[in-house]
């Protein structure tokens, strides 16, 4: 289907049916600007549990500010709809979505539905932006996740959705990132919030991300409200911290905190309270992941530690945080 320069349209693309035979379709807005321009598709739900891009692309769509649009968004809420229906992370057959790219169409359902998004999403963008959030049990700060050591211009789009922390993550197989990279599209992942949740503070930061990547690349024009200065944490290793015994866990460091090795970051005892360990920070950092569950085994990792280089202004990227945080900050 054709979308003319000017044009808005939402487009369903045909999946396979459900067994009882009930139709089934991958929703994707399309807004193509009146002016030529790149190509960015944002996509979320490639986890069929991690829902606040779904939200995160309801709220993009209708902001006023797309009126402007230079260039293309092709915007797809939910990619992975079985898993979402269910409420699950993966397909019926357990498998991965986002270790299946980039698909065959006669391979597994996976494998389908991966191909169909790279022909019709990925193929068509110069941009991309994946949504996701930590898995059930987990939460994570609002952070970009992208191959610091690639191209310059990946670390540009990762600096510009102006995240707390930018973490080095090296592009793993079967991934999205890799598919599509492998088509010169550069990719950028957002990881922020719990599955199966609506989290108000990484969706904000999402959304205004999303459209800040846009003005750096002038799909959209430069805000007319004055922006705070911002430099986001670059981190090349990150760490997590394993619990050395299963018990119910107390916490005492917030994500967000700054913790150099050895602090306390909780404690693990068992039901009655007889026995009791300390969790302790095994490098320094900042909490950018941690487990929601207070029911541990030992060896379950617990804090999710971003290693920060010696300079860096760790006190700014927080304030900015809180700042997008705040409902007052005025319109995007």
């Amino acid at each position: 289907m054709a979308v003319a320069a000017g044009e808005r349209r939402y487009i369903e693309l045909p999946l396979p049916d459900l067994y009882n035979h009930s139709r089934i379709t991958m929703p994707v807005y399309v807004i193509h600007g009146r002016q030529p321009g790149p190509r960015l598709f944002v996509s979320a739900a490639l986890h069929g549990d991690e829902i606040n891009g779904v939200e995160i692309i309801r709220r993009l769509v209708r902001l006023k500010a797309l009126d402007a649009l230079r260039g293309t968004l092709l915007a797809v809420p939910v990619v992975n709809v079985f898993g979402f229906l269910s409420k699950s992370r993966y397909l019926p057959d357990r498998r991965d979505l986002n270790r299946s790219f980039p698909g065959h169409e006669s391979g597994s359902l996976a494998a389908r539905i991966a191909h169909l998004f790279m022909e019709e999403i990925v193929s068509r963008a110069t941009h991309g932006i994946d949504l996701h959030t930590a898995a059930i049990g987990r939460d994570n700060l609002p952070q970009i996740r992208v191959d610091l050591n690639g191209k310059p211009e990946l670390t540009a789009l990762a600096c510009a959705f102006q995240t707390p922390v930018v973490l080095n993550a090296t592009i793993r197989e079967g991934t999205l990132r890799q598919a599509a990279s492998g088509h010169n599209v550069d990719t950028i992942l957002y990881e922020a919030g719990e599955a199966l949740r609506f989290d108000e503070i990484p969706i904000r930061v999402g959304v205004r991300g999303i459209v800040a990547v846009m003005r750096h690349l002038k799909m959209l024009p430069p805000s007319r409200r004055r922006q705070p200065a911002f430099e986001p944490l670059m981190s090349n290793a990150s760490k997590w911290v394993r619990t050395p015994q299963s018990g119910i866990m107390r916490v005492t460091k917030a994500m967000g905190s700054v913790v150099q090795e050895g602090d306390t970051l909780g404690y693990v005892a068992d039901p009655f309270g007889t026995t009791e360990v300390t969790v302790r920070a095994t490098s320094s950092g900042i909490i950018i992941g941690r487990s929601t569950l207070p029911l541990i085994h030992e060896g379950e990792a617990i804090f999710h530690i971003a290693q920060i280089s010696k300079g860096h202004d760790v006190a700014s990227a927080l304030q900015y945080l809180h700042h997008e945080m705040d409902p007052d900050t005025g319109t995007l």
